[in-house]
């Protein structure tokens, strides 16, 4: 990296305020921390700004419902996430709201600009309305028949049960989520944004390095599909920005939402005197990052862009997606107790437990992620406690007994303090890289080294000789200040650990480059505990608290959002299986060696699969979410012990296994790096 620092602004995507922050979307607002504090701790400059998305129709029925104005509701909601926020420890530099003058400013002025450049089109169309509410009715807030297999209680947009995507008019004896009435269609005068005029621009931007290869692969299909034209609009009543040349239609909360990033800058900017211009000028030399969800790809990676480069603002150098979050292998479920909101973990365990864990699990790939509540135990009490802590209580209390709570004059000679530079290297690449796997991996065997050190010291023998006790100094002088190496570069994921560190080192707050200089004829603290084991009650006590919590939670008044988020992939679990007729599946690595379209077949591709010993044909309803061609030498995994099923098309010899909502939100398994076709997924 330069030795010029850079000046970068990064953002997370908005959460709703509408609801509680929980587990789950705390991966995205820890992950961006990290990166956030280890780039400050590189000396560059780095503002992280956030906002509530404070618009929408479900925070207007929500408001309703419970008696209350919408800024009641948003100014509410906006208290609890920044205080759960800050107890794990995300360090915004300004959290702000979608609804302020700065965010009503920017929306404006982005929606003339685009207007002025002819970009802004009107036309009247069809929609459903509901006839009691007296409203519009968004895609979610319908529900009904699916048009293609006939599931119930679906709603307006896509199918959950087969995945087709339709629009709300096709549906079978459609209701309104709102009233229960049925939909009328009415004509309205709606205004789009031509999102087609820029599509030789995102064609080249997708493909420029700004987004992850497998989102990219998705914005090819879309942009190959053509672009339609973005409704903007809502019609009134709706909680948010009235269009300023169109009287009773308001700017979509999917519009003024993602301004919601410059609008939160500005209000920062506006505070600290800071140039907002050097940032979001079109041709600003400064750095622009989003960290977002998978599922909101589309938004930050297609209408984002097009919007900012319309309106003369610059685009992201990169937008970063992740995937979900899973508790023991399954989805967050409100029954088990795993829907375990950020409040009711902060009354039960530390939230640095839950920081490392992400941290350890996160790579900067769209794979979701398992929170194991036996693995994140026992991975917190080995790493946290029983190495990189056990460092320090181990070697601290000869210090202080023994000679005077000061560290040796002279430094010793030995490899741990190079070994912990090199290392520091490793780690600050793979921070960089968002391979956050790959750094804890990383500080953990530095730690392993320097347990192993100590163990064959043994200073707690050859204290009691007098003609060794200077060398025990030694020893423990090279094991406190390898300690303060850990604690450096484990900063960025445990900032609260490392500030009672340094308090206990008696060091100011340390920095990066501090960890090249070992610390000589130093005084520490004496040693008090910086982290304790988890006991497997606390969890269970969590677990419990989560379930009241959720039980004692009103219905909802409406659906969680009219759009793509967070909880968008959360669904209800199916009926338990039992283990052993889980261990009956045989599940392989396949590679797959030819995919091709199924003619008369809307949704299948044929596979042919390298299973190792031999090849199998299977067909899979991902057409929608893949090309043929971009599948070709990619390894997924299959159940092997499937029945063969005869197919009108030819004989399915298998089944590959995906995630997804449906539609284009489709993801096929893919193993980790090393497997090869054929072998066992255990």
């Amino acid at each position: 990296m330069s030795s010029e620092a850079r000046k970068i602004l990064v953002t997370s995507a908005l959460p709703y305020a509408n609801g509680p922050i929980h587990i789950g979307h705390l991966v995205e607002y820890i992950q961006t921390d990290i990166w956030a504090r280890f780039q400050r701790m590189q000396g560059n400059e780095c503002i992280y700004v956030c906002a509530d998305d404070a618009h929408g129709t479900p925070i207007m029925l929500r408001a309703q419902a419970e008696g209350i104005t919408p800024e009641e509701l948003i100014t509410r909601v906006k208290q609890e996430h920044e205080r759960d926020f800050a107890g794990f420890h995300v360090g915004f530099d300004n959290f702000h709201s979608t609804h302020s003058e700065e965010n009503r400013y920017y929306a404006t002025l982005i929606y003339q600009r685009l207007k002025e450049g002819g970009h802004i089109a009107v036309r009247t169309i069809e929609q459903a309305y509901d006839p009691e509410a007296k409203m519009f009715l968004p895609d979610r807030f319908i529900k009904g028949e699916c048009p293609n297999c006939g599931a119930k209680d679906q709603y307006g947009d896509n199918c959950e049960v087969c995945g087709a995507t339709y629009d709300p008019t096709e549906l079978k004896n459609p209701y309104s989520v709102v009233s229960g009435a049925t939909p009328v269609l009415r004509e309205s005068e709606q205004y789009f944004f031509k999102v087609g005029d820029f599509a030789d621009m995102l064609k080249q931007w997708t493909r420029a390095g700004h987004i992850q290869p497998e989102i990219a692969n998705k914005m090819d299909e879309w942009l190959e599909e053509g672009l339609r034209d973005w409704d903007i609009s809502r019609n009134a009543p709706y909680w948010g920005f009235e269009i300023p040349d169109a009287p009773g239609k308001y700017f979509y909360v999917w519009m003024d939402a993602p301004i919601g990033y410059l609008a939160s800058f500005r209000n920062w900017c506006d505070r600290t005197g800071h140039d907002f211009d050097e940032y979001w000028k079109a041709d600003s030399e400064t750095e622009l990052y989003h960290f977002i969800g998978k599922d909101i790809a589309r938004f930050h990676t297609l209408f984002f862009p097009a919007m900012l480069h319309g309106a003369g603002f610059r685009r992201p150098t990169a937008v970063w997606c992740h995937g979900f979050l899973t508790v023991d292998g399954q989805k967050m479920s409100k029954s088990r107790g795993t829907f375990i909101s950020a409040k009711t973990y902060l009354e039960h365990l530390n939230p640095e437990y839950l920081r490392y864990y992400y941290a350890a699990k996160l790579g900067p790939g769209i794979e979701d992620i398992d929170l194991s509540l036996e693995d994140f135990q026992a991975r917190v009490n080995s790493d946290l406690v029983g190495k990189v802590v056990n460092i320090a209580s181990r070697c601290a209390g000869f210090i202080v007994k023994k000679f005077g709570g000061r560290l040796s004059a002279e430094w010793p000679q030995d490899d741990l303090h190079r070994a912990g530079i090199d290392t520091a290297a490793r780690v600050a690449e793979a921070y960089e890289k968002r391979e956050y796997g790959k750094a804890m991996r990383e500080i953990m065997a530095l730690a392993d080294r320097l347990n192993q050190y100590i163990d064959e010291q043994q200073p707690w023998v050859r204290i009691k000789d007098e003609s060794q006790q200077a060398s025990v100094q030694d020893t423990c002088s090279i094991g406190l200040n390898g300690f303060r190496q850990l604690v450096i570069l484990l900063k960025p994921v445990l900032p609260r650990l490392a500030a009672e560190a340094e308090a206990f080192l008696k060091l100011p707050e340390q920095q990066w480059r501090d960890l090249e200089t070992p610390l000589l004829d130093h005084e520490i603290n004496k040693f008090k505990p910086l982290m304790t084991r988890i006991e497997r009650e606390r969890i269970d006590a969590m677990i419990e608290a989560s379930k009241e919590a959720n039980a004692q939670e009103p219905k909802a008044a409406s659906p969680a959002s009219d759009e793509p988020g967070p909880d968008a992939d959360i669904e209800p679990i199916a009926d338990e299986i039992r283990f052993e007729d889980f261990a009956r599946l045989d599940l392989r690595v396949a590679r797959i060696v030819k995919a091709e379209a199924v003619e008369k077949a809307d949704k299948l591709l044929r596979l042919t699969l390298d299973v190792g010993l031999e090849q199998r044909n299977v067909f899979a309803g991902i057409k929608s979410a893949y090309r043929p061609e971009d599948l070709e030498g990619r390894l997924t995994v299959m159940v092997a012990n499937l029945a063969p099923r005869k197919m009108r098309f030819g004989l399915s010899e298998g089944m590959v296994l995906a995630a997804g909502p449906g539609g284009k939100d489709i993801y096929l398994l893919s193993p980790d790096e090393g497997a090869t076709p054929g072998m066992r997924v255990k």
